[in-house]
């Protein structure tokens, strides 16, 4: 199963819900894909759609999803790598009128960069060959056994039993 969810932001997020339905419709995506729209105007007619999700609801989806799918929001893709996904990230664009200004981008660009956990993807026409390479795509990113996160929590624990023989 995907999950897209595009958050809360009061301005739609049309174009990767239209992309992904697209996509959906034309047989290139073949499983099934839920779709949270938050504010967009644009309604999926070949996946699952919900305008909002329960707190529960979003987090049993992210955690039966095969791939996540994004905007550039940061509490999203960060609940996606707290499950162990590897995001696909489609910032929001101030050109398109998805939000105000284009620090989705940046902060796309920067986490790809210093972090390597997220696969982003600036051009929507790249959406369909991103999520056939998917499975290659992730063994080249920092996530699972490797991530920060588990490394971070491992020293932690250490520290901690170290403290608490004494």
């Amino acid at each position: 199963m995907i999950f897209v969810t595009v958050g809360t932001h009061e301005q739609p997020f049309n174009r990767l819900i239209k992309k992904v339905d697209d996509l959906v419709a034309n047989g290139d995506i073949k499983e099934k894909v839920i779709v949270q729209t938050g504010f967009s105007t644009y309604v999926p007619k070949h996946c699952e759609a919900h305008k909002m999700m329960s707190f529960d609801e979003m987090q049993q989806t992210l955690k039966d999803a095969r791939i996540v799918i994004t905007h550039g929001g940061p509490s999203s893709f960060i609940e996606a790598l707290q499950y162990g996904k590897v995001p696909i990230v489609v910032p929001r664009q101030e050109k398109f009128h998805e939000h105000v200004n284009n620090h989705q981008m940046d902060f796309t660009k920067l986490i790809a960069k210093r972090m390597n956990n997220i696969i982003p993807v600036y051009n929507i026409d790249d959406l369909k060959k991103t999520i056939d390479d998917y499975a290659q795509i992730i063994k080249t990113k920092n996530s699972g056994e490797s991530s920060n996160n588990k490394q971070f929590n491992q020293k932690l624990e250490y520290i901690v039993d170290k403290l608490v023989e004494k």
